[in-house]
């Protein structure tokens, strides 16, 4: 994944923790439709590995 699409999700996930919708997807989107398939593929790895940077909580299972 290039620098500058991750600069900006990890960027638009700190704007969702801070209740900062409308701007966090102002940011990612662009960067997400400008992707190929393969960085797109990559970029749904590192969001699926990071709901919790979007979240703030810690989503640990539970037995």
């Amino acid at each position: 994944m290039r620098p500058s699409t991750l600069r900006a999700l990890k960027r638009a996930a700190e704007l969702t923790r801070q209740n900062r919708l409308t701007e966090a997807v102002l940011i990612a989107e662009p960067v997400i439709l400008a992707a190929d398939s393969y960085e797109g593929d990559e970029i749904l790895r590192w969001l699926a590995e990071h709901v919790t940077d979007f979240t703030g909580e810690d989503l640990k299972e539970t037995p």
